[in-house]
């Protein structure tokens, strides 16, 4: 492992191209993201304000979801602003410090997230295969401890791959043709062996996936044997519909990651990476207050009462 020159790679800066390929688009992908990123801060703060003063809503679902909303608001906060600004901006550099703190705070929210939505799988299969000892199974002493588990690995795995950047020295400046500092990036930028860090990228990063996702795939087994059990029809249904948006989050989060570990190294996939990365980190943060928010009437009732009382307050 080979120890840094860390005045050479402190002055080391990295480019960040984003989209700056298609310059007649920049405006109008500059209005769409800013949007985006507008509907994210609300939708997901909203739904945490929405959770917190509707008593109806304090149930071990949307205890997690509270939380995931928070995680999904800090992920689209450490990275698109940073987008928004090189789209109306000439100078693209960001600083290798400023990379490593980006790469940092959004590993431990994508980590923090798998994390979260196996939390709650299995809380959805408590809720359909045991519903009389749901309160018992899902207290708020053992959903807190899934929360800070959550909260505790994606904060250790991002000290640990943060570090594994950091014994790399990086020599001269790099062009990056992307929008956002990924792991790849700096091992593509590094002048020095990075053995070290692909194997700490691989147990960390690429392990916890995979365990979370069996344990998601696991979860919803047995609540699928579960209700093919049930005898009756609105039974059945109740019980999809319980599961129903949890499961819509679950499809397009690792489906997302699916596609973009699918595709093919080349230099004409950049621009299908570039795409693929914008609905994972920009993307995906707003949709999961709207899949939640739109198959929940409390939900719903409870902003149609905010807006109502700001209305009134003008």
């Amino acid at each position: 492992m080979v120890i840094p020159d860390r005045n050479q790679s402190s002055d080391v800066m990295f480019i960040l191209l984003g989209f700056s390929e298609y310059p007649e688009l920049q405006v109008p992908l500059f209005l769409l993201f800013f949007t985006i990123y507008a509907v994210t801060v609300v939708g997901n703060v909203g739904m945490i304000v929405i959770i917190r003063i509707n008593t109806k809503l304090h149930t071990p679902m949307y205890f997690f979801l509270k939380h995931l909303s928070f995680v999904d608001f800090c992920y689209s906060t450490i990275a698109t602003p940073k987008l928004l600004e090189n789209l109306v901006v000439e100078d693209r550099s960001i600083s290798i410090k400023g990379c490593i703190t980006q790469f940092s705070i959004g590993i431990t929210c994508v980590i923090t997230e798998m994390i979260m939505l196996a939390a709650m799988g299995y809380d959805r299969f408590v809720a359909i295969g045991y519903p009389l000892l749901y309160t018992v199974f899902m207290s708020p002493k053992r959903c807190a401890l899934l929360v800070t588990v959550a909260y505790s690995w994606g904060i250790t795995s991002s000290v640990v791959l943060t570090y594994s950047l950091l014994v790399l020295s990086f020599c001269e400046t790099k062009i990056i043709n992307n929008f956002v500092c990924e792991y790849s990036v700096f091992l593509s930028a590094s002048c020095s062996d990075t053995h070290f860090s692909e194997i700490m990228v691989f147990i960390f990063a690429n392990l916890i996936a995979f365990c979370t996702f069996i344990s998601i795939l696991i979860s919803y087994l047995f609540i699928f044997v579960t209700i093919f059990k049930m005898h009756s029809a609105s039974g059945r249904y109740k019980a999809f519909s319980t599961c129903a948006s949890h499961l819509t989050a679950v499809t397009i989060f690792y489906g997302t990651i699916v596609f973009l570990y699918s595709i093919p190294n080349s230099k004409n996939s950049w621009l299908v990476v570039k795409v693929g990365s914008v609905f994972y980190i920009v993307v995906i943060p707003m949709l999961n207050p709207l899949i939640y928010s739109l198959r929940n009437n409390d939900v719903k009732e409870t902003f149609r009462k905010i807006m109502d009382h700001k209305i009134i307050s003008h």
